[in-house]
């Protein structure tokens, strides 16, 4: 019997996350623990989480900045990958989420590694400049994606030169190409790809991705 496109892709998430991503006990019970928290159920996937480690493992980061914590599983996945000395900082708007996020650190036994700051993301960010703060290795934006390019704007004042900077949801479904859209965050993630291509001190490429979350995309982008 012939499946539909939909019906692969699961399946071939369920493969994935079955051999080269697997999720433990301490990820299965982060995942839980949101759904019983009744928070909004756009976590990354199992293979998407484990990409964000993979990036991190590639890059050597020590320093990561993630602009979106909703409940950590995605942030499990970065501290995990960081030497001794790293750090995550991840930036929560919601409180609730910070609550959720924090009880998932400390079961995962990453409380040491990781920084939530509660409040807007762009005063957040803002606070870390004034601060001073040792550049980034890895940023990933993950967060309400209206203020995509105004994140991104923040990321490069908190980078170096080989800082990679990830910015999840971006095909949108593909209504990525839709220039007449006036959804606000399909308009702020077109201006945050006009703003990497037009940002010198960026080399940046994008992928679409299938699977249980259906179509979307990641950006890529390395600071040069």
């Amino acid at each position: 019997m012939a499946k539909d496109n939909n019906q692969i892709w699961v399946e071939v998430d369920h493969y994935i996350a079955g051999t080269v991503a697997r999720n433990d006990e301490v990820l299965d019970a982060a995942t839980k623990a949101n759904a019983d928290a009744e928070l909004p159920s756009i976590d990354v996937t199992a293979a998407q989480g484990k990409f964000l480690h993979v990036l991190a493992l590639a890059v050597r980061a020590k320093r990561v900045l993630e602009i979106g914590t909703l409940g950590g599983y995605s942030t499990i996945w970065l501290a995990r990958a960081l030497g001794r000395g790293g750090r995550v900082v991840s930036l929560e708007y919601q409180p609730k989420h910070a609550e959720v996020a924090t009880a998932n650190l400390k079961r995962a036994g990453l409380a040491t590694k990781v920084e939530i700051r509660v409040g807007a993301a762009a005063d957040s960010l803002a606070r870390l400049v004034e601060e001073g703060v040792n550049p980034f290795d890895l940023v990933f934006i993950d967060a309400d994606k209206r203020n995509n390019a105004v994140y991104l704007d923040w990321a490069l004042k908190l980078s170096r030169p080989g800082t990679l900077i990830v910015v999840d949801n971006v095909v949108r479904e593909g209504e990525l190409v839709n220039s007449e859209s006036s959804d606000p965050d399909l308009v702020g993630t077109r201006q945050m790809f006009e703003r990497m291509a037009s940002e010198p001190r960026l080399v940046a490429t994008a992928l679409q991705t299938v699977g249980t979350k259906g179509y979307d995309g990641f950006a890529i982008a390395v600071v040069v």
